[in-house]
């Protein structure tokens, strides 16, 4: 069984996964907090960017759910707001971790009933026009 697990750890990371002239971006860690209902949910995930020259994320896509954008929490003056952004960059050599304090993507009007435990392929949009097709999990609120 640990055999498998590990096998299928390996396909799920060579499926996320491209490259692009001297840009080699890598999906680590991707996973969804998963909440009842049609409320909105959380996605995060670490972006590696392995090549030579920076890559903006610039949207993302899902056929399982209805909405996905990116968003970016901030607290200034003790207050906490969340707003959409048009990108995300990623420097050279650099890893960027999308997490619920900061960069993260906004799943709104999921199109099924998912469930903790469940995989969802979220399609990551970058500048250059490449996109790359990432599973993540769904994860309970208090994992």
């Amino acid at each position: 069984m640990r055999r498998r697990a590990t096998w299928m750890a390996t396909l799920w990371l060579a499926v996320g996964a491209w490259a692009a002239g001297s840009a080699l971006i890598q999906v680590a860690d991707a996973w969804i907090r998963w909440l009842p209902g049609p409320v909105p949910a959380g996605g995060y995930l670490t972006l590696i960017n392995q090549g030579d020259t920076a890559v903006e994320l610039t949207g993302a896509s899902s056929d399982d759910y209805g909405s996905v954008s990116l968003h970016q929490s901030r607290e200034q003056g003790g207050v906490s707001s969340m707003t959409p952004v048009d990108e995300i960059t990623v420097k050279p050599h650099s890893k960027l971790v999308l997490g619920d304090e900061g960069y993260h993507l906004m799943l709104l009007e999921p199109k099924k009933t998912l469930k903790p435990g469940d995989r969802v392929v979220i399609t990551l949009h970058f500048s250059d026009g490449r996109v790359l097709a990432a599973p993540f999990q769904l994860r309970s609120p208090d994992m």
